[in-house]
């Protein structure tokens, strides 16, 4: 294999590492946060979710911000801003001063987080090869998954057997590691052509294309519905496993997701090269339809974890598949814009999701809604095939029309 070709170099697993320490913290703070609030602060319940939520807002504003000058800044610059910011606000929480200052506080945490998850994201889909793109960034989005796992068991163990103090100091050694590691990442130089710059200045022109990048838009719309669909999962799996009295099983439930996920990606990311997107978003869909509606009629253990592994094949790869749609669809100049306004889509979908069903799910049911959210899926794959499906199955056609 050609140095061209290699996807596991040196760059790619520092950034990848990086990804997952940050990301790691967000997740591990996610479950303690909101308890700490209520027991340090006497937070109401409404308080107690919003220092949980400002982050996700933070982070929001922090890619919708930095997608448009992570060119200008310089992607590695952009990343040690980021880590920096995210080591500040961590260092804060050790720090009294009432409710409203750790609301500031974790507001600018998420901005931290939205600079740097935007820089190494952009940074990934740069060093990694043209023609590995959605093996690469499925091997760089397992990172998060990770996390996803990770994070929660590690915030409830620590908050089981130590202070906040001793939780918010490894958040904070996880911070230093991540600044220095840094140091080590080297990233290639990309010169942009004549042409290229005559584009981006056209474009520059136009005010939306300043913060989002419109070739992008399309894929990240499809990503903003099914991350809202999942967010379901996210925020009401616990109430709805007290309501099934299936605690135990759901414990387990995000831990099963992600084996299906890092079992699964290295094969589907390898798919999306050789035979496009579609083999692995319609199946997907499909996946993630039956998931839901298991998740619905679940009665037992068995049937609340195969949701789960559903779920995981379904959205969970789904994910990375979106993410690299979107970076295949732009130019290299463009990059660090479309990898933000995928984040933002994405993170839109997770943030205000819950939000938006909170107001659905007591009037319906947590199962009628996991059924209702699995249809809504499905609906999402014949909006997906307007506005990439038949566009990528057209390109697919006649990639092979040329070998």
């Amino acid at each position: 294999m050609s140095s061209e070709s290699k996807l596991w170099t040196k760059d790619f697993i520092i950034v990848s590492a990086v990804n997952f320490l940050l990301t790691l913290v967000f997740y591990l703070l996610v479950v303690v946060m909101g308890v700490y609030a209520a027991e340090e602060f006497n937070a109401t319940a409404s308080q107690s979710g919003l220092v949980v939520g400002i982050f996700i807002v933070g982070a929001l504003i922090g890619r919708l911000f930095i997608g448009r000058y992570i060119e200008k800044f310089g992607q590695k610059k952009t990343l040690f801003i980021g880590v920096i910011i995210f080591i500040v606000a961590t260092s804060l929480y050790f720090f009294n001063f009432g409710i409203g200052f750790l609301l500031f506080n974790r507001f600018i945490h998420g901005i931290g987080l939205g600079f740097g998850s935007t820089a190494t994201g952009t940074i990934v889909a740069q060093i990694i090869p043209a023609a590995r793109k959605g093996e690469g960034i499925g091997y760089y989005s397992m990172s998060a998954t990770l996390s996803t796992a990770l994070g929660p068991f590690v915030g409830l163990y620590m908050s089981q057997h130590t202070s906040m103090q001793g939780i918010f100091g490894l958040c904070l050694a996880i911070g230093v590691i991540s600044f220095f590691t840094v140091f080590f990442v080297k990233i290639p130089v990309i010169e942009e052509t004549k042409a290229e710059k005559e584009i981006e200045k056209e474009e520059e022109k136009h005010f939306i294309a300043q913060f989002v990048e419109p070739r992008a838009v399309p894929i990240a719309i499809i990503t903003l519905i099914l991350a809202l669909c999942y967010s379901s999962v996210l925020s009401f799996l616990n109430s709805y496993a007290i309501e099934l009295d299936l605690v135990s099983a759901a414990s387990v439930f995000f831990l099963v997701y992600s084996i299906a996920v890092l079992l699964s990606r290295p094969f589907t990311g390898r798919l999306i090269d050789l035979k496009g997107s579609n083999i692995v978003m319609y199946p997907a869909f499909v996946l993630f339809t039956i998931g839901m509606i298991v998740l619905g009629f679940a009665h037992s253990s068995f049937t609340l974890l195969l949701a789960g592994v559903l779920i995981g094949l379904g959205f969970g790869n789904m994910q990375s598949c979106t993410q690299a749609i979107a970076v295949k669809l732009t130019p290299p100049h463009r990059m660090g814009l479309a990898t933000s306004t995928f984040f933002i889509f994405l993170d839109g979908g997770l943030g205000f999701g819950p939000y938006i069903l909170g107001f659905i799910a007591p009037a319906i049911g947590f199962s009628t809604l996991y059924i209702v959210l699995g249809l809504v899926v499905l609906v999402t794959a014949g909006l997906y095939t307007i506005l990439h499906g038949k566009k990528a199955a057209s390109a697919q056609k006649q990639a092979l029309a040329y070998k």
